[in-house]
C-alpha cells in the first residue's frame, strides 16, 4: 500500500481521484486550485477536485503557490510516497517533486512529447491530429518533459469536439494510473526519456483567439470549432452583437460568396462563405439567448443576406 498525495483540479483530475479512493492506497492529502470567482455573479467555486476530496472528508491543502515555507512544511509533514498530478495548475518546483519517498508522476493528455503544456486536448483538434491519449511521466522540473512511464492513444474520431475527447481521455487516465501503481517503482526505474525533435507546445487557450477568421478555410474554422468547445467557443459577429457558433460541419452544396456572407440558411443549418469553402453552422447562441439549434435561430431572426464578422 502506498501512502499518496493526490494533485489536481478540473474534471480531467477527477477520474483518477476516484480511482485512488477505491484502491488498497491510502490517499493522505488532496491537492487543488484556490476557490476562484466564476458565473456571471463571479462568486467562489469549489474545484471539481476540491469537492470530491470534501465528500471523502480527505485532507486537503489549497496553496496559492510552493515559494512559502509553511506549504513546504505540510507537503512534507504528509510522509507520502508518491504524489499523483493531473492538471494541477501549478508547476512543481524542485523542493516539491523531491519531497515524496519516490517522486511525482503526472498524468498528462497527450501521447509526449506532443503537445506539451495546458492545452493539449484543444491543440491535438486544432492539428487535426488522427490519434491522441495519455501518458504518465515521471515529473521534472520543465513543463511536462520528464521521462515516460507508459502511455495509452486513441483515435480521434473526426466529429468529436474537445469536451468529447476530453471525456474520453479523462478515464483513459485513471485507468493509465493503476495499470502502474502496483509496479510503481519498477516503473519509474525504466522510464524512458522523451525525444525532443518531436516535441510540441500547447499553450493556454485565450478568448480572443476564438474570433472567427471567415478568411480561413471552412475545413481549418471547423476544426477550431470543435476545439474551443466548450471554452472559449468560437465566436464572431452580427451587425454589433456577439454570435457565439457552438458546432458546425463542412459543406460544399452552395456556391461561394464573400468570406463571412451568409449565402444560404435552413432548418438545417446556417450556411456562411470561408476564405475556401462554406461552413454549415448548426448550433450557435446570439448575445444574451441561450445556445439554440439552426432551426431555432430561424424562428427568432432572419439571416438572409447579412454578412458575419466585425462590422
Amino acid at each position: 500500500m502506498l501512502k499518496i498525495i493526490y494533485a489536481g483540479t478540473p474534471e480531467f483530475a477527477v477520474p483518477a481521484l476516484e480511482s485512488l479512493l477505491r484502491s488498497e492506497h491510502r490517499l493522505v492529502a488532496v491537492y487543488t486550485q484556490p476557490d476562484r470567482p466564476a458565473g456571471r455573479g463571479r462568486k467562489l467555486q469549489q474545484s471539481p477536485v476540491k469537492k470530491i476530496a470534501l465528500e471523502h472528508d480527505l485532507p486537503l491543502f489549497q496553496p496559492a503557490s510552493f515559494n512559502d515555507t509553511t506549504a513546504l512544511d505540510e507537503l512534507r509533514a504528509c510522509d507520502a510516497d508518491l504524489m499523483v498530478v493531473a492538471a494541477y495548475g501549478l508547476l512543481l518546483p524542485a523542493a516539491v517533486l523531491e519531497t515524496p519517498r519516490l517522486g511525482c508522476v503526472n498524468i498528462h493528455a497527450s501521447l509526449l512529447p506532443r503537445w506539451r503544456g495546458a492545452s493539449p486536448i484543444q491543440q491535438a483538434i486544432l492539428a487535426g491530429d488522427q490519434r491522441s491519449g495519455v501518458t504518465l511521466m515521471k515529473m521534472d522540473e520543465g513543463l511536462d518533459t520528464g521521462a515516460m512511464i507508459s502511455s495509452l492513444a486513441v483515435d480521434i474520431d473526426p466529429s468529436w469536439n474537445a469536451a468529447r475527447l476530453h471525456d474520453v481521455l479523462a478515464p483513459l487516465g485513471a485507468e493509465l494510473l493503476m495499470d502502474s501503481l502496483d509496479n510503481i517503482e519498477q516503473a519509474l526505474q525504466q522510464a524512458r526519456g522523451q525525444d525532443e525533435s518531436h516535441a510540441t507546445y500547447a499553450p493556454r487557450l485565450t478568448k480572443r483567439e476564438a474570433e472567427v477568421d471567415w478568411n480561413k478555410p471552412a475545413e481549418v474554422l471547423l476544426r477550431e470549432i470543435r476545439a474551443f468547445n466548450p471554452w472559449p467557443v468560437s465566436y464572431t459577429f452580427i451587425e454589433d452583437d456577439n454570435l457565439r457558433l457552438w458546432s458546425a460541419r463542412a459543406n460544399a452544396l452552395f456556391d461561394p460568396g464573400s468570406p463571412g456572407e451568409v449565402v444560404a440558411h435552413d432548418v438545417e443549418g446556417i450556411y456562411v462563405s470561408c476564405g475556401d469553402g462554406i461552413l454549415q453552422v448548426t448550433e450557435l447562441q446570439f448575445a444574451g439567448r441561450n445556445k439554440c439549434t439552426a432551426a431555432e435561430a430561424l424562428n427568432a431572426r432572419n439571416l438572409s443576406g447579412y454578412r458575419l464578422g466585425k462590422p
